[in-house]
């Protein structure tokens, strides 16, 4: 069975950095997109960013584009997302996705809090 785990969120100020781990317990050989998605206090799971297989680019939300990175270690099985120069505004919990052919596999989250 695959389990994912994210890791790496904790509580920064304004204009800070996190660096967000997510690992997977096995490579999925059928993998069809992955991401980041979030979900902010008393609001809806959101797409942070995202690689669908197939498509040249990876996709940012409007918001983040140009100050979160993600990117990936085949041979750890990690996904990775760096964000940088942080504001109170990207407080959430934050949950990788891997998806294959058959269903979605999700962490269970780790939380980024920013205060000013």
């Amino acid at each position: 069975q695959v389990q994912v785990e994210e890791s790496g969120g904790g509580s920064v100020q304004s204009g800070e950095s996190l660096t967000l781990s997510c690992v997977i317990s096995k490579k999925i050989f059928t993998i069809v997109h992955m991401g980041w998605y979030r979900q902010p206090p008393g609001g809806q799971r959101e797409m942070v960013v995202g690689r669908t297989m197939g498509e040249r680019q990876t996709s940012y939300a409007r918001s983040v584009k140009g100050r979160f990175t993600m990117s990936r270690d085949n041979a750890k099985n990690t996904l990775y997302l760096q964000m940088n120069n942080l504001k109170p505004d990207v407080t959430a919990i934050y949950y990788c996705i891997h998806r294959d052919t058959e269903k979605d596999y999700w962490g269970q989250g780790t939380q980024g809090t920013v205060t000013t």
